[in-house]
């Protein structure tokens, strides 16, 4: 049989779609599970009639495909990746690579370039986004490591990848961990995104008093707008429609209110910590997800601690567009968040990162898919050393038009007892950041006086450093 073009091991639902993917676009594959049944399972159903070879030892999955080796692997993230590897190493040969398409930490990617690299192996740590039907029939891939690795790589990964009107949604993004950053900020805005998106939800039911339905029916409209037209926001419509066979209930309404999560949320957020850039937005959203879980104490909470409430007596239609401009300008936070956390980690970690093309890549295929993105791909392409992506003009003069709308139903949602806590992390970002004066002039006088911490003056050039003997 003749030698595979490209491999793949791990068959579990990611790795069975990336593997009709790249077989569908006329590269034939070799594919390799641990379970050996899983292997025979995929082969007598999805493989049918496929350019698809089974191996059932790593030997023969090495020795059927050719040179330089192209081997995908879609295991959990952590120990089970190194042990791949370790695995593999001693089979492979000098210019073959090995790539993780897992959600993995960046510092392991990073490790393990570097090792990997050093034995003459590339490897290339890449983000993939757009769950089960992204991996299918397109999704967002986020490829950094070696760089002649992706080079090796990139006429697969030009065909896999989602397309949208300005080119396939791959790029290389930059060396050692910087794929997995990417990818791991991706989903940052993710949590945020899906965070807001819960709120205007739980404001419109629990304020304005709308049935799913008519839920629907708004965040359809939302959907058609060029504010808001995002595959979020489009599932979300969907979701509103969806009648339980056994209640002819809302299926959302019988849903435990428990928000589960595997990680990428609270490694982008202690990073944002570490390197010192606040994203409050997507920090509110992690922390909104971890409240969640605690719903024994929740209702036992709600029996006991009662809230000072009141009846929302406003006009419903004008309620339901500040909640939508309140959804976008939030939206806008959460985004530029995360494009400033990655624009502080390409200065960090040496990532030379282009924020323009990340924006494109990000328009098709992926979860965050919004047709504001071609917005924030021009703001970055016409301005790379664009500080803070509200200062574009087209977005600072979006924000300033809709903040009234936005704080007004910050205003409405604490007078009726409803927390609203990414909507108001991305205000407070806002309010913050606008402000030539905050109150850390007390802060910095506090810990000179308790650590002798010292403080620059306003009427003295930054960079001198004064100490005062406080009592």
């Amino acid at each position: 049989m003749a030698k595979r073009t490209f491999g793949v091991i791990g068959l579990a639902v990611m790795g069975e779609n990336l593997a009709l993917n790249v077989e569908s676009r006329g590269f034939p594959i070799a594919v390799y599970n641990r379970s050996a049944s899983k292997t025979q399972s995929f082969m007598e159903t999805r493989a049918v009639g496929k350019d698809i070879q089974a191996s059932y030892t790593l030997s023969e999955f090495v020795q059927a495909l050719d040179r330089p080796r192209k081997i995908l692997v879609m295991v959990k993230a952590g120990s089970p990746v190194d042990a791949v590897i370790q695995e593999l190493k001693p089979l492979l040969d000098e210019g073959d690579m090995i790539i993780d398409g897992g959600n993995s930490l960046y510092q392991d990617t990073e490790r393990r370039t570097i090792e990997l690299e050093s034995t003459g192996l590339g490897f290339v740590g890449m983000g993939v986004s757009g769950g089960e039907e992204g991996a299918l029939n397109g999704p967002s891939l986020m490829p950094g490591g070696t760089e002649t690795a992706y080079r090796e790589l990139e006429p697969i990964l030009l065909k896999i990848a989602a397309q949208v009107n300005d080119g396939a949604c791959v790029t290389y993004i930059g060396p050692r961990g910087a794929g997995h950053y990417v990818k791991m900020v991706h989903n940052g805005i993710e949590y945020g995104d899906m965070q807001l998106i819960a709120e205007a939800y739980h404001l419109l039911r629990d304020i304005a008093g709308l049935n799913a339905q008519e839920l629907h029916e708004i965040f359809s409209e939302w959907n058609k707008t060029d504010e808001l037209n995002s595959f979020l926001i489009e599932i979300t419509a969907d979701i509103f429609k969806k009648i339980d066979p056994e209640t002819n209930q809302a299926l959302v309404e019988l849903i435990v209110d428990s928000a589960g999560q595997k990680g990428t949320g609270s490694w982008t957020v202690i990073n944002s910590l570490e390197i010192g850039v606040p994203i409050p937005t997507i920090y509110a959203a992690v922390n909104a997800r971890a409240m969640s879980s605690y719903k024994t104490e929740r209702v036992s909470a709600s029996k006991e601690l009662t809230g000072i409430t009141s009846n929302f007596t406003g006009d419903i239609k004008v309620f339901i567009n500040q909640v939508k401009d309140a959804l976008y300008c939030s939206k806008m936070c959460s985004y530029a968040q995360g494009m400033a956390l990655l624009k502080r980690a390409s200065e960090e970690f040496n990532y030379n990162l282009n924020l323009g093309e990340i924006a494109r890549i990000w328009k098709g295929g992926c979860i965050i898919r919004a047709g504001f993105l071609d917005k924030i791909k021009s703001a970055f392409n016409d301005n790379p050393n664009l500080a803070n992506l509200l200062l574009a003009p087209e977005f600072k003069q979006s924000i300033l038009d809709r903040q009234s709308a936005w704080r007004e139903v910050l205003i409405i949602a604490n007078k009726c007892g409803i927390p609203a806590p990414a909507f108001s992390a991305s205000l407070d970002y806002f309010d913050s950041y606008r402000s030539a004066s905050l109150p850390q002039n007390l802060t910095q006088a506090q810990r000179d006086y308790f650590g002798a911490h010292t403080y620059e003056r306003i009427d003295k050039n930054r960079g001198e450093f004064f100490h005062t003997q406080w009592q």
